[in-house]
Protein backbone atom coordinates (compact mmCIF):
# COMPACT_ATOMS: atom_id res chain seq x y z
CA UNK A 1 0.00 0.00 0.00
CA UNK A 2 1.58 3.18 -1.16
CA UNK A 3 0.54 6.66 0.96
CA UNK A 4 0.10 9.79 -1.44
CA UNK A 5 -0.94 13.12 -0.12
CA UNK A 6 -3.19 14.86 -2.77
CA UNK A 7 -3.28 18.98 -2.61
CA UNK A 8 -6.48 20.09 -4.58
CA UNK A 9 -7.85 23.51 -5.17
CA UNK A 10 -11.77 22.19 -5.42
CA UNK A 11 -12.98 19.10 -5.59
CA UNK A 12 -13.42 18.62 -9.07
CA UNK A 13 -9.63 18.54 -8.84
CA UNK A 14 -10.13 15.76 -5.93
CA UNK A 15 -12.64 13.85 -7.99
CA UNK A 16 -10.66 14.02 -10.91
CA UNK A 17 -7.03 13.64 -10.02
CA UNK A 18 -7.61 10.88 -7.40
CA UNK A 19 -9.19 9.16 -10.59
CA UNK A 20 -6.81 9.46 -12.47
CA UNK A 21 -3.61 8.21 -10.15
CA UNK A 22 -5.88 4.97 -8.99
CA UNK A 23 -6.40 4.20 -12.34
CA UNK A 24 -2.23 4.62 -12.75
CA UNK A 25 -1.58 2.59 -9.53
CA UNK A 26 -3.96 -0.21 -11.00
CA UNK A 27 -1.51 -0.39 -14.16
CA UNK A 28 1.13 -0.98 -12.25
CA UNK A 29 -0.36 -3.17 -9.36
CA UNK A 30 -0.11 -0.81 -6.88
CA UNK A 31 -2.71 -0.10 -4.08
CA UNK A 32 -2.94 3.57 -2.89
CA UNK A 33 -4.30 5.21 0.29
CA UNK A 34 -4.94 8.76 -0.19
CA UNK A 35 -4.17 11.68 2.35
CA UNK A 36 -6.42 14.36 1.13
CA UNK A 37 -5.35 18.04 1.55
CA UNK A 38 -7.98 20.07 0.50
CA UNK A 39 -7.85 23.39 0.03
CA UNK A 40 -10.65 26.13 -0.28
CA UNK A 41 -9.98 29.50 -1.91
CA UNK A 42 -8.53 28.88 -4.80
CA UNK A 43 -4.61 28.47 -6.13
CA UNK A 44 -3.09 30.92 -3.42
CA UNK A 45 -4.21 29.06 -0.67
CA UNK A 46 -2.99 26.00 -2.50
CA UNK A 47 0.47 27.33 -2.64
CA UNK A 48 0.23 28.48 0.93
CA UNK A 49 -1.26 25.56 2.51
CA UNK A 50 1.28 23.29 0.44
CA UNK A 51 4.24 25.12 2.34
CA UNK A 52 3.04 25.05 5.25
CA UNK A 53 2.38 20.80 4.95
CA UNK A 54 5.85 20.64 3.75
CA UNK A 55 7.30 22.00 6.87
CA UNK A 56 5.00 20.02 9.54
CA UNK A 57 6.40 17.02 7.64
CA UNK A 58 9.72 17.49 8.07
CA UNK A 59 9.40 18.89 11.54
CA UNK A 60 7.31 15.75 12.32
CA UNK A 61 9.81 13.36 10.73
CA UNK A 62 8.71 9.83 9.57
CA UNK A 63 6.74 8.42 8.27
CA UNK A 64 6.32 10.94 5.16
CA UNK A 65 3.70 10.02 2.42
CA UNK A 66 5.44 8.13 -1.08
CA UNK A 67 4.56 10.75 -3.02
CA UNK A 68 2.82 14.61 -2.75
CA UNK A 69 0.81 15.56 -5.75
CA UNK A 70 -0.60 19.12 -6.01
CA UNK A 71 -2.78 19.85 -7.95
CA UNK A 72 -4.25 23.71 -9.57
CA UNK A 73 -5.81 24.99 -12.59
CA UNK A 74 -3.09 26.81 -14.93
CA UNK A 75 -5.99 29.30 -15.85
CA UNK A 76 -4.45 30.19 -19.01
CA UNK A 77 -1.30 30.92 -16.95
CA UNK A 78 0.44 28.12 -18.84
CA UNK A 79 1.80 25.42 -17.70
CA UNK A 80 5.42 27.03 -16.72
CA UNK A 81 4.42 29.43 -14.97
CA UNK A 82 2.36 27.75 -12.97
CA UNK A 83 5.16 25.66 -11.94
CA UNK A 84 7.48 28.01 -11.67
CA UNK A 85 4.91 29.59 -9.17
CA UNK A 86 4.36 25.89 -7.47
CA UNK A 87 8.49 25.99 -6.90
CA UNK A 88 9.89 22.90 -6.04
CA UNK A 89 9.64 22.97 -2.44
CA UNK A 90 12.47 20.93 -0.30
CA UNK A 91 9.31 18.02 0.13
CA UNK A 92 10.59 15.24 2.44
CA UNK A 93 8.76 12.96 -0.48
CA UNK A 94 8.98 12.98 -4.14
CA UNK A 95 6.42 15.89 -5.78
CA UNK A 96 4.48 15.84 -8.88
CA UNK A 97 2.54 18.72 -10.11
CA UNK A 98 -1.01 18.07 -11.49
CA UNK A 99 -1.69 21.33 -13.78
CA UNK A 100 -4.66 21.20 -15.96
CA UNK A 101 -4.22 23.60 -18.71
CA UNK A 102 -6.53 25.61 -18.80
CA UNK A 103 -9.04 23.93 -16.54
CA UNK A 104 -9.71 20.46 -14.93
CA UNK A 105 -12.97 20.00 -16.60
CA UNK A 106 -11.25 19.34 -19.70
CA UNK A 107 -9.86 16.39 -18.82
CA UNK A 108 -12.67 14.59 -18.92
CA UNK A 109 -13.94 15.53 -22.71
CA UNK A 110 -10.81 14.79 -24.34
CA UNK A 111 -11.84 11.04 -24.47
CA UNK A 112 -15.01 10.56 -26.89
CA UNK A 113 -15.12 7.07 -26.37
CA UNK A 114 -14.94 7.27 -22.75
CA UNK A 115 -17.86 9.89 -22.46
CA UNK A 116 -19.99 7.76 -24.46
CA UNK A 117 -19.37 4.41 -22.40
CA UNK A 118 -20.34 6.49 -19.39
CA UNK A 119 -23.56 8.25 -21.09
CA UNK A 120 -24.47 6.40 -24.49
CA UNK A 121 -23.55 9.31 -26.34
CA UNK A 122 -19.58 10.80 -27.41
CA UNK A 123 -18.45 14.22 -27.24
CA UNK A 124 -15.40 15.87 -29.08
CA UNK A 125 -12.49 16.83 -27.38
CA UNK A 126 -12.69 20.81 -27.32
CA UNK A 127 -10.26 23.03 -28.17
CA UNK A 128 -8.13 24.72 -25.68
CA UNK A 129 -9.38 28.37 -24.61
CA UNK A 130 -8.83 30.67 -22.17
CA UNK A 131 -12.67 31.30 -21.05
CA UNK A 132 -13.73 31.30 -17.78
CA UNK A 133 -15.95 28.25 -16.70
CA UNK A 134 -15.98 27.32 -20.52
CA UNK A 135 -15.17 23.74 -19.77
CA UNK A 136 -17.43 23.47 -16.71
CA UNK A 137 -20.39 24.56 -18.97
CA UNK A 138 -19.22 22.49 -21.62
CA UNK A 139 -19.22 19.18 -19.45
CA UNK A 140 -22.55 20.35 -18.03
CA UNK A 141 -23.97 20.76 -22.02
CA UNK A 142 -22.44 17.41 -23.16
CA UNK A 143 -23.76 15.56 -20.19
CA UNK A 144 -27.42 17.25 -20.76
CA UNK A 145 -26.99 16.47 -24.72
CA UNK A 146 -26.32 12.55 -23.73
CA UNK A 147 -29.83 12.43 -21.46
CA UNK A 148 -28.03 13.00 -18.37
CA UNK A 149 -28.65 14.64 -15.06
CA UNK A 150 -26.28 16.48 -13.53
CA UNK A 151 -26.61 17.51 -9.51
CA UNK A 152 -22.59 18.75 -9.29
CA UNK A 153 -21.84 19.99 -12.28
CA UNK A 154 -20.92 16.31 -13.74
CA UNK A 155 -18.04 16.36 -12.20
CA UNK A 156 -20.07 13.21 -9.80
CA UNK A 157 -19.39 11.30 -13.04
CA UNK A 158 -15.80 11.76 -13.17
CA UNK A 159 -14.84 8.29 -11.62
CA UNK A 160 -17.14 6.69 -14.19
CA UNK A 161 -15.51 8.48 -17.02
CA UNK A 162 -11.68 7.87 -16.22
CA UNK A 163 -12.13 4.36 -15.82
CA UNK A 164 -13.37 4.11 -19.41
CA UNK A 165 -10.63 6.36 -20.18
CA UNK A 166 -8.14 4.92 -22.62
CA UNK A 167 -5.62 7.71 -20.89
CA UNK A 168 -2.87 7.33 -23.59
CA UNK A 169 -5.11 8.70 -26.28
CA UNK A 170 -6.71 11.39 -24.03
CA UNK A 171 -2.81 12.75 -23.21
CA UNK A 172 -1.98 12.36 -26.97
CA UNK A 173 -3.95 15.56 -27.48
CA UNK A 174 -3.70 17.57 -24.35
CA UNK A 175 -0.05 18.49 -23.06
CA UNK A 176 -0.90 19.17 -19.42
CA UNK A 177 -2.63 15.97 -19.08
CA UNK A 178 0.49 13.84 -20.56
CA UNK A 179 3.11 15.64 -18.08
CA UNK A 180 1.27 14.58 -15.32
CA UNK A 181 0.54 11.26 -16.76
CA UNK A 182 4.40 10.57 -17.50
CA UNK A 183 5.37 11.88 -14.33
CA UNK A 184 3.18 9.51 -11.91
CA UNK A 185 3.80 6.88 -14.44
CA UNK A 186 7.61 7.77 -13.95
CA UNK A 187 7.49 7.34 -10.39
CA UNK A 188 5.92 4.45 -10.22
CA UNK A 189 8.08 2.61 -12.14
CA UNK A 190 10.54 4.01 -9.73
CA UNK A 191 8.56 2.08 -6.85
CA UNK A 192 8.62 -1.17 -8.72
CA UNK A 193 12.60 -1.67 -8.46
Amino acid sequence: MRNIALFVEDDAHEKIIGALVSKIAAEFGFSVKFDWRNTVGGHGKVIAELKVYVRDLERQGTPWPDLIVVATDANCKGLNERSRELGPPDAPAPLLLAIPDPHVERWLLLDGAAFKAVFGRGCQAPDRKCVRKLYKRKLIDEIHAAGGITLLGGIEYAEDIVQHMDINRAAQVDDSLQRFVEGLRSIFRGWRV
